[in-house]
């Protein structure tokens, strides 16, 4: 694979004026090509150093991966240049110059040097597999070979637009009791460390036997000088675990099962799960992809390692020789309706259309269910924090109320 590098020019643009700037490209020779394009007319060119002290460009720890959301605009702009008519190198050149995402813009400088030397468009987004998922690579393979490359192009940035707007639903719904929760927390931690303390020398000063709660109570204000720490560095030490390994196998296996059980957000992770299925089966079936390959590639970013071991059983079996909707009735995670639409797809020649309809209700049902559980979860959370911060004060003020009895 040739490796981009970034190149420091100055040349003269076509009024006759000097300009400066910085470019990524495989070589001088392809970096002088740029230039030309660019309508420069090269003076120098050299390969740019990384610099040292205040001449190194300062680069925080955030906003190096690439999201989701921009793979999503960078798919549609490539579309509607490619269905405009322009190159794709022309294309590739244009949206590496546009794009603010720094990792983004030096992986689509590599694309188009491994395009420009003759590489394909898929091939060269495999190399980068960890940043452009399977489904964007199979998908524009299928369309460089059926020589539709802008539908597939749109097709991958309509299915991650769709595959946005879920994880935003969910995620504005999460929003609230997160923040809610959060501040319960510093809320009785701010009473455990700053309030119980002076209520303990209140009661230190009245002497007498404290009531079982209010000793629980300062009991644990007391050890909050090594609690609290503990607490805070175990939730860092664990963020970064499962940071590091929320996606591995063995993880999985294990947290996904639970997941589709727990009592009310398991059926809304299940539906999330197979609205992701079925909007990617259909957007390679669609294009072109052979259905055992489609379910391999499903099954990947399904994000669930149930339906994932799922779609492996139902992709041999429908190698052997079996129907798709046969095999999904035997596994248990896939609802009856969704077999039914199937088998009706199926036996009628349109698959792909089915599984686009059943997506688009399980979008609709997703969105309507968050709605209802943030109905729900708004109450009952202001209920469980005004009864724990209540519980609190009554304990604080139970030896107080001891004290007016035998008054």
């Amino acid at each position: 694979m040739t490796v981009a590098k970034t190149w420091q020019y100055r040349g003269r643009d076509v009024g006759g004026k000097i300009v400066k700037g910085k470019l990524d490209a495989g070589s001088q020779a392809a970096a002088v090509a740029r230039m030309r394009e660019m309508g420069v007319t090269p003076v120098s060119i050299e390969e740019a150093g990384t610099g040292t002290g205040l001449q190194r460009e300062i680069e925080l720890p955030f906003g190096k991966g690439v999201k989701l959301q921009d793979l999503a605009v960078m798919s549609r702009q490539m579309s509607t240049m490619t269905s405009a008519g322009l190159s794709l190198l022309r294309a590739l050149k244009i949206l590496a110059e546009q794009t603010e995402n720094k990792t983004l813009r030096k992986l689509l400088g590599e694309v188009r040097s491994d395009v420009e030397t003759g590489g394909s468009l898929s091939g060269s987004f495999a190399k980068h597999g960890d940043v452009f998922p399977p489904l964007m690579v199979q998908l524009i393979a299928a369309g460089e070979t059926g020589g539709f490359l802008d539908d597939a192009l749109n097709s991958v940035a309509t299915s991650f637009e769709k595959e946005v707007k879920l994880r935003n639903t969910v995620k504005s719904a999460m929003a609230y009791p997160v923040v809610v929760v959060s501040m319960a927390v510093l809320a009785v931690i701010g009473m455990l460390w700053f309030i119980v303390p002076i209520f303990e020398q209140m009661f230190a000063d009245m002497g007498g036997e404290l009531p079982l709660p209010t000793q629980a109570l300062v009991a644990i204000s007391r050890n909050m000088i090594w609690i609290g720490p503990l607490l805070f560095v175990g939730a860092i030490v664990f963020a970064i675990w499962w940071g590091r390994n929320k996606h591995t196998d063995e993880v999985r296996n294990v947290v996904d099962p639970l997941l589709l059980k727990a009592p009310v957000f398991g059926e809304l992770s299940k539906k999330i799960a197979l609205a992701r299925f079925t909007r990617n089966f259909a957007a390679l079936l669609g294009a072109g992809v052979p259905i055992v390959q489609a379910l391999r590639v499903v099954g990947q970013i399904s994000g669930n390692s149930v339906i994932r071991k799922a779609t492996d059983r139902i992709a041999e079996a429908v190698r052997e020789g079996r129907s798709v909707a046969s095999q999904l009735e035997q596994e248990p995670v896939f609802p009856p309706m969704v077999v039914q639409m199937i088998s009706v797809g199926e036996d009628a020649g349109s698959m792909e259309i089915m599984l686009a309809k059943i997506a688009d209700s399980f979008d609709d049902e997703v969105e309507a269910t968050t709605s209802q559980m943030t109905s729900i979860i708004e109450p009952l959370l202001i209920a469980g924090v005004g009864a724990l911060v209540g519980a609190m004060i009554v304990a604080l003020y139970m030896p107080i109320f001891t004290i007016f009895e035998q008054i």
